[in-house]
């Protein structure tokens, strides 16, 4: 005789359903927290990495945490217009900036010192609603190829307990066994260094590819060079905060400008490897000047809330194959995530060290 199959109720297919989402948004979660895949790379586990270096300071980014918004606007020239279809490389497309300049590392009141990585990051907001958000840095080459690597970095590097400093034996094994990154270390430790923040290059380090309208994609890194020479250069560095005084007292002075250069990948550059230098002779295109004319403590100012993701890019700028690239935006977003929940701290550069001369507003605050 045959037997009729089970079928499970209505009232069981509907519960079902109701579940469903809920479970696999867990899930989701989960995996991303990397519960469900503990030895897995996450966000989380590089953000812990960073943590063992720097320790815990609640409320601040995890890294480049010392910091100040500065705001301008970014103007095209359309010499790069032709490899993409970016609205913000126009010919006279002036864009709003909001920025922030930092040093590297998650000490949010560590002292300011001549070799000390300084980063620029920035967000242009085009009329029609595009955003390129950049996180640029004033080194040669990324130190690392890969995120494990980035992570291992880190954890090699952290300050032992004992001496409040890192471990050479710890850092000397991390180098023999990454032969393949002494190059990068050495244009790092040997770069040359300027002034200031406001006489400084910054560069993406990560490539990125142009997209035309018809599709066509061109491999390019680009870099922020400065127009000026520094004003404001040759501060007392005894002052735990000469650099961003320096920095302060530039704006202040008159406009800063930097010139956004874009460099198009040659035949022998290597395209999605960070560490790795690009050949002097490819071609440089001069793509439009930032001017920056304003400067404002991360108390209240218009930087404090934006993450500066390098993958929020306007349509005919696109990520390269550099997983680097999604390994900072994860890190990014989860660094926003942990520092909104947590209470606004007080930052080092305060609104009345960003004040103008004679602005009694700002020397109140």
């Amino acid at each position: 005789m045959a037997t009729k199959p089970v079928v499970p109720p209505a009232s069981a297919l509907r519960w079902l359903g109701v579940i469903t989402a809920p479970i696999a948004l867990a899930l989701g979660f989960l995996w991303a927290g990397g519960w469900l895949t503990p030895h897995r790379l996450t966000q989380t586990s590089l953000l812990d990495a960073l943590r063992a270096v720097d320790g815990v300071h609640p409320g601040f980014r995890r890294n480049h945490a010392k910091g100040v918004c500065v705001t301008g606007w970014f103007e095209g020239n359309g010499n790069a217009a032709a490899l993409s279809a970016a609205s913000i490389l126009r010919q006279g497309q002036r864009v709003p900036v909001v920025g922030r300049f930092a040093l590297a590392g998650g000490m949010p009141f560590q002292a300011d010192a001549p070799a000390k990585i300084r980063s620029m990051a920035l967000s242009l907001m085009s009329p029609n609603g595009q955003e390129w958000r950049m996180g640029l840095n004033d080194i040669p080459v990324f130190p690392v190829r890969t995120p494990q690597e980035f992570h291992d970095l880190q954890w090699a590097s952290r300050p032992d307990p004992a001496t409040g400093k890192s471990d050479p034996m710890r850092l000397k094994a991390f180098r023999a066994g990454h032969p393949w990154l002494q190059e990068a270390a050495g244009r790092i430790t040997h770069r040359s260094v300027s002034g200031g923040f406001a006489d400084d290059t910054y560069r993406s380090l990560d490539s990125f590819l142009l997209v035309k309208e018809n599709g066509e994609k061109t491999a390019v890194r680009w870099a922020m060079e400065p127009v000026q020479t520094a004003i404001a250069a040759g501060g007392n560095t005894d002052d735990h905060d000469y650099h961003f005084r320096d920095l302060i007292d530039d704006i202040h002075a008159r406009p800063l400008q930097w010139r956004l250069l874009v460099t198009v990948a040659g035949g022998h550059d290597v395209i999605d490897d960070p560490s790795q230098v690009w050949a002097e002779d490819d071609r440089q295109i001069d793509a439009g000047t930032l001017t920056l004319t304003a400067v404002e403590s991360e108390e209240g100012g218009p930087c404090t809330g934006i993450t500066f993701d390098p993958l929020v890019l306007p349509p005919g700028v696109a990520p390269s194959g550099d997983p680097i690239l999604q390994a900072r935006s994860a890190a990014y977003m989860r660094s926003f995530s942990l520092r909104s929940g947590e209470k606004s701290p007080v930052p080092a550069i305060t609104p009345s060290l960003t004040a103008a001369p004679g602005d009694a507003e700002g020397k109140k605050s």
